[in-house]
């Protein structure tokens, strides 16, 4: 049992409750051997300091009577960059960018090909070489011309597959469909793509002119990889054969975001709030700038909410896209394959019911049977997708739509300590988990070449560090949150075969 934070009122074995002088009520799903970071209790309580402003600011304006109506935390609850990883949050006459954050959409995307565990483990070495040069080396040459992006950030993954022309490796006959019935949020249409035009032109002189894309199909940084696993264990072995994970089969796994595009949609948003803030009201101390719902900001927040739109369709059509580079790396290594979408889930976006708003940050959707009505899931629930750290196991839920956390689950293990104390890992620690585990950089660590380059091989070590498994809490203790508390029940347990990392 963890040394809990006299903060936090636990309930149960599996839920806490933070109180808060505003009387928000606030409830935490996790077990008593899942960690808690006070400095992420610090950053809830900063938070909910919000509520103070949506009522300052409704007083000022004369706008609605704005709140926060309720807020969950995940278990994988953990410090952010002023707002918790692991936060749903509703309001009511607001709207609260940065609690969605900068990377708009990330999330993850999982697979279930044809090929087994047998097929792939003889073909990694080789697979290691191709994938490096696909994901890092030119390889992926993804072509798009400006109607393809501009249809992309306007209608997202089923209006680029609209536009016709769609020569990319490993794209399959299922696909189309797919992207409409196996996504949480298939698109968010945009009246505009304007804010991005520079990408959009950068494709070619003409409409119809494709040209290889440098942005589309990046991994990016920090905890964002594409990963190939197995299915190790089945837990619900109805839910597991309906959802296509049977034992030893190879699924693959993309986490990634909206890149740079979601970096500049929510400055965009700080700068609309910053320029339409009242006169004389003080800025909230702890820097959350909300919209409120009202006629005043109409046209600030439709210009944030086209950015927004553009960069959410953008990262599910980048996962969707690293999802086809590991197709094609897969094909060329073992053979001929099928791919097909088991589920694309968003961690942070936001969800307008009416007059109040779900944000999540680095959290995702876990619905019920009503969430996925009529899908191929209304039987089971929504699945739900919880990578472990690099090299750990993952797993796939199916999600209850619990209340407690408005409908929410963890996006992944949680870090256990900051990126700046992980990389003061050991180096005996570090070379143990690389001789068991095979993690393809655009850094061959392996080449005698660099691995004579001191200086490079010690960043290189550094920025690996920051994500080893010692990083992370262990996923065990936290699905078992999920589980025990009602949230969601485990589906399959997936043990990974090699990881990409950006």
């Amino acid at each position: 049992m963890h040394r809990q934070d006299h903060r936090l009122e636990r309930l149960d074995d599996h839920w806490l409750r933070l109180p808060n002088p505003w009387d928000v009520p606030a409830l935490v799903c996790a077990g008593t051997d899942v960690p808690l970071e006070p400095a992420a209790v610090d950053e809830a309580l900063a938070l909910l300091e919000t509520a103070a402003s949506l009522e300052a600011l409704s007083a000022a304006t004369g706008g609605p009577p704005a709140r926060i109506t309720r807020l969950a935390l995940t278990p994988d609850f953990h410090k952010g960059a002023g707002i918790p990883i692991g936060t749903v949050i509703e309001t009511e006459h607001a709207l609260l960018p940065q609690a969605v954050g900068n990377d708009v959409n990330c999330g993850m995307r999982l697979e279930v090909t044809t090929l087994t565990a047998d097929d792939v483990r003889p073909r990694l070495p080789a697979l290691e070489r191709r994938l490096r040069h696909l994901f890092f080396e030119g390889g992926r040459r993804i072509a798009l011309s400006p109607a393809q992006r501009e249809a992309l950030l306007r209608d997202g993954v089923p209006g680029l597959l609209l536009t016709g022309a769609a020569p990319w490796a490993g794209l399959g006959d299922r696909d189309a469909d797919d992207s409409l019935d196996r996504v949480h949020a298939p698109a968010f249409p945009t009246g505009t793509a304007e804010a991005f035009a520079d990408w959009i032109g950068s494709a070619g002189a003409t409409r119809h002119e494709a040209t290889h894309d440098s942005v589309i199909g990046g991994i990016g940084g920090g905890n964002h990889f594409v990963e190939l696993q197995y299915v190790a264990r089945v837990h619900d072995p109805a839910a597991a054969h309906a959802f296509g994970l049977a034992p030893g089969t190879v699924v693959l796994m993309a986490h990634s975001g909206s890149l740079s595009l979601g970096h500049q949609a929510n400055g965009t948003a700080r700068d609309l709030l910053r320029a339409t803030w009242p006169a004389g009201l003080p800025r909230p101390a702890n820097g959350v700038l909300p919209f409120l719902l009202d006629e005043r900001t109409a046209p600030a927040r439709r210009r944030y909410l086209d950015a927004f739109g553009n960069a959410a369709n953008f990262a599910a059509g980048n996962r969707f896209f690293l999802a086809l580079t590991m197709r094609a790396g897969l094909a060329a290594e073992c053979g001929d394959l099928e791919a097909r979408l088991l589920y694309d889930a968003p961690h942070n976006l936001f969800w307008p019911d009416g007059d109040r708003v779900v944000h999540r940050k680095g959290a995702t959707p876990a619905g019920g049977h009503a969430a996925v009505r009529g899908g191929p899931y209304a039987p089971w629930g929504e699945p739900v997708i919880v990578p472990g750290s690099m090299g750990a196991a993952s797993y796939v839920l199916r999600g209850h739509g619990d209340p407690r956390t408005l409908a929410s689950a963890c996006h992944g293990a949680g870090r256990r300590v900051p990126r700046g104390a992980a990389a003061r890992g050991g180096d005996a620690e570090l070379d143990a988990f690389l001789a068991e585990f095979r993690v393809v950089t655009p850094l061959d660590h392996r080449d005698p070449v660099v691995a004579r380059r001191g200086d490079v091989m010690a960043a290189w070590r550094r920025d690996l560090n920051q994500e080893a498994p010692w990083a992370y809490k262990d996923v065990g203790p936290v699905v078992e949150s999920l589980r025990a508390g009602g949230v969601a029940a485990p589906v399959a347990e997936l043990r990974p075969l090699l990881t990409v990392k950006g």
